[in-house]
């Protein structure tokens, strides 16, 4: 798509108040691409005084004329799809058969639930003698991140329009061009006008304007489990409501029953799959003593396959975090069996799929989101102790467990984590999703998701 030089503010493309420019760069072979305008806080302001204005309108119109906007919205983005998919492939550089199974067809299966869940959800419900009104919870702050550009907008925006609620986002400064055309598809669904608005701008200007707006009623935020606290203090000092989808460190636990190869083969595509970039990859693997070698060879053999089938990391910074945490895996002494720091080619922030093995829990690669093709193989010794090394961090945004049905579920019953897979099971679009511990606050997707923007009225008779 060609890039927008505006801001989509209250149902039109205007220019920013400021001049101040964003490149958005291709990964793949580190060329400008196009850019987009670097929001300033007056532009924020505008947006969300567009919002506050459309709300009451919006917040009162039938939930079935909501539904029917959002069938309109999903209709567009589906015939758009082929575009979304190059567009990510070429902001992201996201190899394009995984932009087009993922990274479009994703956003469109939620975009439908959303439009299905508008149409039937129960706003009201009796309670003994009270009936109570579930309402929205008014503007919208949602601040996205790029490692899944498409699907993080529409996992906040479509909940916020079917709950009722009016949008200002604020998306990542690497994969603007997705959100504008986003909001190209929201405008020819024929949202109304200030029910949803597009600024595209930095975090530290932008989205700090944004999540401190005194218009602003509830932020949603993706991201850093870092930033996801100073948004979090940010809200909490104005008593404004948070959902926070942060950080993940995974665990993807092998259990002595298991189908070895098929549970390390599909835990190394898991982590290689959108080059490693994926909050909720397993990036730990938990294999038993016993056939631990067993796993190590079968997991570096997977990993090769993989040297020219992913893309880049999506910017040179990134690029150079991931290779430092390589550097610390081989300094404290775990063993690399496949990838490392050579950059496998010569132009492009490409770094290779890596796995490193005799890796323990204590290892800052054990503990710390590397966010990239990084693979750490833990050793376990029973049952109680792989328990002990999966819960071993801050995190708890999701996992894995393989195993003989009943033992696996058992074992994910206890792990402290939001989402688990047993046996290699599919993404489902209407689970809730989100963390424990330091991984957020909050759930997206499904039920849970729509309930993150309404809140409670009772009244009593």
């Amino acid at each position: 798509m060609k890039p927008h030089p505006d801001l989509y503010l209250n149902g039109a493309w205007r220019p920013a108040e400021g001049d101040a420019l964003i490149e958005v760069i291709n990964p793949t072979d580190e060329q400008r691409i196009g850019h987009v305008p670097a929001a300033t806080p007056a532009d924020i302001d505008a947006a969300v005084r567009a919002a506050r204005t459309a709300l009451p309108a919006w917040s009162t119109t039938l939930p079935t004329a909501r539904a029917a906007h959002l069938t309109a919205l999903h209709d567009i983005l589906t015939a758009r799809k082929d575009e979304i998919a190059e567009t990510v492939t070429a902001e992201l550089g996201s190899p394009l058969p995984f932009s087009q199974a993922v990274h479009a067809s994703l956003p469109i299966a939620v975009a439908a639930s959303y439009a299905e869940l508008a149409a039937t959800h129960p706003f009201e419900e009796k309670a003994g003698t009270s009936t109570v009104h579930l309402e929205p919870i008014g503007v919208v702050g949602a601040i996205t991140p790029w490692n899944y550009p498409l699907h993080q907008i529409v996992a906040k925006v479509a909940p916020a329009l079917a709950a009722g609620c009016a949008v200002v986002l604020k998306p990542a400064e690497d994969t603007p061009l997705t959100a504008q055309l986003f909001a190209e598809a929201v405008h020819e669904a024929g949202v109304p006008a200030g029910v949803f608005n597009l600024v595209t701008g930095l975090g530290p200007v932008a989205g700090q304007a944004l999540a401190e707006h005194p218009g602003i009623d509830l932020v949603s935020f993706t991201g850093s489990t870092a930033v996801g606290r100073q948004i979090g203090a940010t809200a909490g000092a104005a008593l404004k409501k948070v959902a926070l989808e942060l950080g993940g460190k995974s665990a993807n636990v092998i259990l002595p029953s298991a189908d070895l190869a098929r549970a390390v083969n599909v835990g190394v595509a898991n982590v290689m799959s959108n080059s490693g970039q994926t909050c909720s990859a397993w990036t730990r693997m938990l294999v038993h003593s016993d056939r631990y070698e067993e796993a190590v060879a079968l997991a570096a053999t997977a990993a090769a396959k993989y040297g020219d089938r992913i893309g880049p990391l999506v910017n040179a910074k990134q690029r150079a975090r991931v290779l430092s945490y390589i550097d610390k895996g081989i300094a404290e002494g775990a063993r690399l069996v496949a990838g490392g720091t050579q950059p496998p080619r010569p132009q492009g922030y490409f770094v290779s799929p890596t796995v490193f093995a005799d890796v323990t829990p204590d290892m800052v690669i054990a503990q710390e989101e590397i966010f990239g093709p990084v693979l750490s193989i833990l050793r376990y010794e029973d049952e109680e102790d792989a328990l002990r090394i999966a819960n071993g961090t801050v995190y708890g945004l999701a996992g894995a467990v393989w195993g003989e049905e009943a033992e696996a579920v058992a074992f994910a019953r206890r792990m402290e984590t939001g989402q688990v897979d047993i046996n290699g099971g599919r993404f489902n679009p209407v689970a809730p999703f989100g963390g424990y511990k330091h991984s957020g606050v909050g759930r997206e997707l499904g039920t849970h998701g729509l309930g993150e923007f309404l809140q409670t009225k009772s009244l009593q008779f």
